[in-house]
């Protein structure tokens, strides 16, 4: 097979990235490959806790593409067995165990979803239940033996909870035992992860040694933050960009984010080249740049890196008809009402949004308008009575019609 030159590949793996480690040896295994024309396999653990992924796990996975498109093997390792022990890391107290039946079901989303992204005609899938779930107390042991109590509390998220004296069970040392045993069976030359997976791809490495094996090279990259631009992108902190939310929802909340995030959210959530990135570093330090045009070219990016730019620009047409010019649109979805109903359960049930709590929180925040009138109260009713329109937040609407 035929690669591009060390030089050029590396200029693709290094942008974007936090770390490489060790440097030098991803550059030999790169040269050895395009000697031998044989592809390196990368190597990205996915932990299916959750089923939901966002632009936050774009990152990694956009990481792995690259690879994929530079002609090298990606293998994606659905933690099934992992799931069921729970990932520490970044956590300040145990993380709740899945049923393997439960990881199975959610890894299969997973993988659903994160088609947008890689080729999965060119990806291979393991899940490490095929080779963890045989493994004897022996082997735990073994495996166990290869790395001290003291090491395990050189991690920050350990060491945090045992000085807080927030209990850390045996169970969480194993896992980056377990996620090493998968580099182990991999025979992986690179491992990839975001900035709080370090310690365990660095086991990884640890565990190949010991194994005999040419140890994996690892490649860091930042966590993404959220629309707040506060804390990292999560579902659970309700800043997250849903990788199969809608292109207007995209572009909407991509204009959300705070003004000192548009740099990073080109480089990590647009994945720009660095033609673009040059153009946008020197638009920021102009003081006559305004930074929403900034941020529209930002959310324009996006929208197009996972439709194309045709339904970007749908996108930005579709925003600026909403909120721009304050319009109602003409598709929206129905719910037919007969008699009256608390407004929390019509939204609930209406599938606008996902909970009663939530839609009671967009009460309290004043994000919730019947008929362009304000609802402020959590016990509002809501009657039937010819054709009404409820809008919540900036982006949803609902016509509410008489049965």
């Amino acid at each position: 097979m035929s690669f591009l030159s060390v030089k050029e590949q590396m200029d693709v793996i290094s942008r974007g990235v936090e770390e490489i480690i060790p440097e030098g040896e991803l550059i030999s295994k790169l040269e050895s490959s395009k000697k031998s024309g044989i592809p390196l396999t990368v190597k990205l653990g996915c932990d299916p806790s959750r089923p939901d992924l966002h632009i936050g796990h774009g990152v990694v996975l956009r990481k792995m593409r690259h690879f994929q498109d530079l002609g090298h093997q990606a293998v994606l390792v659905i933690g099934d067995f992992t799931a069921m022990i729970g990932d520490p890391s970044g956590r300040i107290k145990t993380r709740p165990q899945l049923t393997l039946e439960e990881a199975k079901a959610n890894a299969e989303s997973y993988v659903e979803q994160s088609k947008v992204i890689l080729d999965i005609n060119k990806l291979k899938i393991l899940y490490n239940s095929d080779w963890l779930n045989s493994m004897n107390f022996s082997d735990v042991i073994r495996l166990a033996g290869t790395t001290t109590v003291a090491r395990m509390l050189e991690r920050d998220d350990f060491t945090k909870r045992y000085k807080a004296e927030i209990p850390i069970s045996l169970h969480e040392f194993l896992y980056p035992l377990a996620q090493g045993q998968d580099s182990v069976e991999l025979n992986a030359d690179i491992e990839l992860g975001g900035t709080d997976q370090k310690f365990n791809l660095l086991v990884g490495r640890n565990l190949q040694k010991e194994a005999g094996q040419d140890p994996q090279c690892i490649i860091t990259l930042p966590l993404l933050e959220g629309t707040d631009g506060k804390e990292k992108m999560s579902k659970s902190y309700n800043n997250d960009i849903g990788l199969q939310d809608k292109p207007e929802d995209i572009y909407g909340k991509t204009l959300s984010i705070k003004d000192e995030m548009i740099e990073k959210w080109f480089i990590l959530a647009a994945d720009a080249n660095e033609e673009t990135l040059d153009s946008i570093e020197s638009q920021i330090k102009d003081p006559s740049v305004n930074p929403m045009d900034l941020k529209k070219q930002l959310a324009r990016s996006v929208v197009t890196l996972y439709y194309d730019i045709e339904i970007a620009k749908e996108a930005e047409a579709h925003f600026n008809n909403l909120v721009v010019k304050k319009g109602i649109p003409d598709d929206m979805p129905d719910f037919v009402l007969d008699g009256e109903k608390l407004l929390v359960d019509l939204i609930a049930e209406s599938g606008i949004l996902n909970s009663k709590s939530e839609a009671r929180r967009m009460i309290t925040q004043g994000a919730v308008r019947l008929d362009g009138a304000l609802v402020d109260d959590i016990n509002a009713m809501v009657y039937s009575g010819g054709e009404q329109v409820l809008k919540v937040g900036k982006r949803r609407f609902l016509r509410i019609v008489e049965k």
